[in-house]
């Protein structure tokens, strides 16, 4: 706005101009309310004028932002659909297991899909179901894992080998709970697998089919895709395969060199297995043929060491150690057991009375801060291992090279470390063999009515990894039951084969 004193100092002038550029004819004809007129005219033009260059301003500044920000959302998208082709393009996609932010923005736009697998891993000694997630590349199909649920029931499948209708039914809750986790519009296309390990190949062979046969009809009317060849018992080279695939891919070691990926020792309630690629021409040379075979793996072809050991799992073991030492009566009374302990173990369908030997022995345990010394009562450490060295002599080929190699362990290994407080149970860790070793010896030393059958276990676990595989004391061995919070299982390897090569 225009200021009063500015108003009239701007009469003053136009006044004074009009009277000097006007003949006095004019002047006396234009009056002083025309003069006036005039002025609020200028001023009024200057008022819009003014407000005029003020939207123009503003209109100019908004047009700079919305093209800034077009701009930038333009720059936003394009950054992002290169990054998510490069996330999608082999070789130049990321090589990690498990789906990150971009995987996730490649399933909205398509360029990926989720997919799903249910197995039920049917051990000796319980049911696992395993259901997982997958992200899908449609550009070169392979996958990585988003979700993983488990869950186990016991006992185990080949416990109801008298009654198979109950056998099935008990997998029953295991497809409930995969069925609250995977999506009801995908059941019809996720495939249903169960295998059976070494308690059903253990079993009678009339026995194992009439349970297979019920469990065939109870995942027929599932819901989810199965096949004729959806239910079977697992042979021993494909649990050691699908074992050293899954603990591989976990630690992202499947990619790179072959020297750097680890070997597999699985150690089951029936079987135990070993599974890794052999970099030493000694090892091709000189292992049996049918413990070599070759897969195709993430674009490149892998040579694969590889053998089952039915029999050797731990519980079967066990059996095999007790057994050494039953009597005549049917008691069984091995080294391997402190004498207090009185024990009913089951196995295979048999329940067997368990104790220490009649002849006890002692250790002198010298009393201290004034307490009197005693005699301890004791398993016999040293001749449990001989008995342990029976069952595994000349059955086990230990390939020299497993001495200078990563070893990764799990199942009852891990069971057994973490029982006894040597590794984390929920983060796992790394022992070394002479650590299994003195634990083995520190357990047979201790009377524990809770944990009756520790020190056979242990002493076999520790002279297996010697006798059987030949590692030294220093050789170490790394012990997970998860990596990177997901199961260490075939389940994982299977899932991988059924998505891609169908059931």
């Amino acid at each position: 706005m225009v200021s009063e004193k500015n108003l009239n100092t701007l009469r003053s002038r136009l006044v004074s101009s009009r009277v000097q550029q006007n003949t006095v004819s004019d002047v006396s004809n234009h009056t002083e309310g025309d003069y006036l007129v005039d002025i609020e005219m200028a001023v009024g033009d200057m008022g819009v004028a003014t407000k005029g260059t003020q939207s123009s301003g503003k209109m100019h500044t908004s047009f700079r932002l919305m093209r800034l920000l077009f701009y930038g959302i333009v720059f936003s998208l394009t950054s992002l659909i290169i990054l998510v082709t490069l996330n999608n393009t082999w070789p130049l996609k990321s090589i990690g297991h498990s789906t990150n932010s971009l995987d996730h923005v490649s399933v909205a736009l398509g360029v990926q899909e989720r997919v799903h697998a249910v197995i039920i891993d049917a051990g000796s000694t319980g049911s696992r179901v395993l259901a997982f997630t997958f992200f899908k590349s449609l550009t070169d199909n392979s996958l990585k894992l988003d979700d993983e649920l488990w869950h186990e029931v016991k006992p185990g499948l080949s416990s109801f080998a008298d009654d198979p209708i109950e056998g099935a039914k008990s997998l029953v809750p295991l497809l409930e709970i995969a069925k609250s986790r995977i999506p009801r519009q995908s059941w019809a296309s996720t495939p249903l697998v169960l295998k059976a390990t070494a308690g059903l190949r253990l079993l009678p062979v009339e026995k194992a089919d009439a349970l297979l046969m019920e469990v065939k009809k109870l995942l027929a009317s599932s819901g989810f895709h199965t096949t004729e060849n959806s239910v079977g018992i697992m042979d021993g080279r494909d649990e050691g395969i699908f074992s050293w695939f899954t603990v591989n891919y976990l630690m992202d070691r499947v990619s790179g060199d072959p020297r750097e990926t680890l070997v597999a020792l699985d150690l089951g309630g029936g079987s135990t297995q070993i599974t890794f690629v052999p970099v030493e021409d000694e090892t091709v040379k000189k292992t049996p043929e049918d413990y070599l075979t070759s897969i195709s793996l993430l674009h490149k072809n892998l040579n694969l060491y590889t053998h089952s050991y039915l029999g050797l799992g731990l519980m079967a073991a066990r059996q095999a150690v007790l057994l050494q030492h039953k009597g005549e009566d049917g008691i069984i009374r091995s080294p391997c057991i402190n004498p207090i302990i009185d024990h009913q173990w089951t196995y295979g369908g048999e329940t067997y009375t368990v104790r220490g030997p009649e002849e006890a022995k002692y250790q002198e345990v010298r009393g201290q801060a004034g307490r009197l010394s005693e005699n301890r009562p004791i398993a016999d450490h040293e001749a449990c291992v001989k008995a342990c060295a029976q069952v595994i002599s000349n059955k086990v080929h230990a390939p020299h090279e497993l001495k200078t190699r990563e070893v990764i362990a799990f199942s009852y290994f891990f069971d057994r470390a973490t029982e006894r407080g040597l590794i984390d149970p929920f983060k796992g860790g790394e022992l070394t063999v002479q650590e299994f070793l003195n634990a083995a010896v520190q357990t047979c030393n201790i009377p524990n009515v809770e944990q009756p059958l520790a020190c056979l276990d242990l002493t076999f676990i520790s002279s297996f990894l010697t006798y059987g595989y030949g590692l030294k004391g220093s050789s170490i061995i790394k012990l997970y039951k998860k990596i990177d919070n997901y199961e260490v299982s075939w389940g994982l390897g299977l899932a991988f084969h059924v998505i891609n090569n169908g059931i």
